[in-house]
């Protein structure tokens, strides 16, 4: 059993090459374009740009485009964000879908036009959430032009290294994200080889995504002898650089200023006071310049799988304590005896209402006389107004005529503790949960609580069905609700009917795309063959996180954005509890 995309761009190619299959309504693509920045990196970083050819061999110049020119009758171009080399790189829309991307354009018969094409296709099937994902390859009309993501909600980490040092949570969530993506990639047959801050990007839920895998190196010329070994020094360069606010290499890049002349590479502990230990050890560990070695006695990690399993076997290291500020001190105020009608000697007498001193309590016969009388009173008073009470209600259902009030089957007794007392919970954030790490559609994910019936997420079209297990456990979406609250349904309006839709809900400890589901607590499961699916706890969960997990989907037709085959779309989720 085969999982396939949806429709592809209906893009003409007359040489041959056939348009990448993308899916026509893929997400969002990265907000800010890489400058080209080869000071003060490494060696092998900038080996073979000219991509193979003699250096005296004319690389064509850059098309000659302008802002509105259209491509392929639906990318109209906006604005030229890089020109370089030979080829240019685009803000543009996509008047389909009416969203941003981003498109590389270079001639057709530059030297390097097979390779960014092949390039692009082979990252485009990697189809990894951790990489800006590319939509389209495409020959045509003497051009050749890739289409990509464009985020523009996530910040550059350029952006975030040049206010300074990072946190050492951050900086270990940085190395920990980049070198398990990497290492996924390179599974794959995968390298990046250009993997400086302008290639990584922070979202706003602190995922990390890079961007470029081996297109930027393509378009670029870049080549490598050893892969992983380059691609682990560099990711060994960011964390350094998130450590110190300082480039490990003798020359200032990406902003930041290089180590001083003639000290070689020194630990980042050694560099800047307080720097996590650990992480400067590991930094150490990934980077070799100038023939330096691993920090004391660790052996060197030469590959991102190496990385990833030495920042995986270090102690976790949490986020900082939040920080309260502490209320204004609290003021007793008491009575005075005394006081009352004169002024007080207490310094903050000028700003504080004076008391009145309550009356003195009744002590004397008199007093305790009228005490007792008072309470004789309300005694009685109380006997007789129960006893009226109760003669009245026996007068009722004396009478015939009276029909003593019901509560029917289908209205339910509310008590003001059921449902009465639910109320929305407010959607704060969302990513699509992919543990196995192929992902559906991750840039419509926040289309499933904008309140618009009209827009939703939609999985990719499966051949088997409606069970999608065991060639994949199910699709899902993480959501965030804020804070830690009680959980007790949900409702769900699906895009497809028919069948059978499975979902389950799940309360989680993060918004991690890939935490396994056994570490989960389940809140409720239902199926549906309609449209909608409510979901209600036995017992409320508190959680902040929760996971909607599809595990069975209906046979719907082909439409305009996918084949017939068992899928299924989420239009609006709502959470009460």
């Amino acid at each position: 059993m085969a999982e396939r995309s949806t429709a592809a761009v209906d893009v003409a190619d007359n040489s041959g090459d056939k348009p990448l299959t993308a899916k026509a309504d893929e997400a969002t693509t990265d907000g800010t374009a890489e400058a080209e920045d080869t000071k003060g990196a490494s060696p092998k970083d900038t080996e073979n740009t000219d991509g193979g050819r003699k250096r005296s061999e004319a690389v064509p110049a850059s098309p000659d485009l302008h802002s509105g020119h259209k491509l392929a009758g639906r990318y109209r171009l906006e604005e030229c964000v890089t020109r370089l080399d030979g080829f240019s790189s685009w803000r543009a829309v996509d008047e389909k879908l009416r969203r941003a991307v981003g498109v590389h354009l270079l001639p057709a018969d530059h030297p390097r036009a097979r390779s960014v094409l092949a390039a692009a296709r082979s990252s485009a099937l990697l189809g990894d959430p951790r990489f800006v994902q590319v939509l389209d390859a495409v020959e045509e009309n003497d051009l050749v032009y890739v289409v990509h993501e464009w985020l523009p909600d996530a910040t550059e980490l350029t952006a975030l290294l040049a206010a300074g040092p990072m946190e050492a949570h951050d900086a270990y969530q940085l190395v920990s994200q980049l070198s398990q993506a990497m290492a996924a990639a390179h599974r794959e047959g995968l390298s990046h080889l250009r993997l400086t801050p302008g290639a990584v990007l922070r979202s706003s839920t602190g995922q990390y995504r890079i961007r470029g895998l081996a297109v930027n190196a393509a378009l670029r010329g870049i080549t490598a002898e050893r892969p992983l070994r380059t691609d682990t020094e560099a990711i060994g360069a960011l964390l350094y650089a998130a450590l110190t606010h300082r480039w490990p290499y003798g020359d200032d890049a990406h902003g930041l200023a290089g180590l001083p002349k003639g000290l070689g590479l020194i630990a980042p502990d050694q560099v800047r006071a307080g720097v996590h230990r650990g992480l400067s050890e590991l930094a150490m560990r990934a980077l070799a310049n100038d023939g330096a070695t691993a920090s004391r006695q660790e052996p060197p990690c030469t590959t991102p799988d190496e990385l990833a399993k030495a920042v995986a076997a270090m102690p976790r290291i949490l986020p900082p304590e939040p920080t309260f500020t502490a209320p204004p001190a609290y003021q007793r105020t008491t009575y005075q005896q005394g006081t009352y009608g004169r002024p007080s000697s207490h310094p903050s007498s000028a700003t504080q209402p004076v008391m009145p001193v309550p009356p003195a309590p009744l002590q004397s016969r008199t007093g305790r006389v009228l005490k007792w009388t008072v309470s004789a009173l309300l005694i009685a008073a109380l006997g007789l107004g129960s006893w009226q009470l109760a003669e009245a209600l026996l007068d009722r259902r004396g009478h015939a005529d009276d029909s003593v009030p019901t509560q029917g089957p289908s209205e339910p007794n509310d008590d003001g503790k059921g449902k009465a007392d639910l109320k929305p919970l407010p959607i704060e954030n969302a990513v699509e949960y992919s543990p196995d790490g192929k992902a559906q559609d991750p840039g419509d994910v926040r289309l499933t609580h904008d309140g618009d019936a009209s827009t939703y997420w939609r999985s990719k079209t499966f051949v088997d069905g409606p069970r999608l297990a065991p060639f994949k456990q199910g699709v899902g979406i993480m959501y965030e609700i804020g804070a830690v609250q009680k959980v007790s349904s949900a409702t769900i309006d699906l895009k497809f009917s028919g069948e059978r839709t499975k979902v389950a809900l799940y309360g989680a400890d993060s918004l991690s795309a890939s935490t396994p589901l056994t570490s989960m607590e389940k809140i409720a499961e239902t199926a549906t063959t309609g449209t909608k699916a409510t979901l209600t706890a036995k017992k409320p969960v508190s959680t902040r996180f929760i996971l909607v997990w599809i595990t069975e989907m209906p046979r719907s037709p082909a439409d305009a954005f996918s084949t017939d085959g068992y899928k299924q779309g989420v239009i609006d989720v709502e959470f009460t509890g």
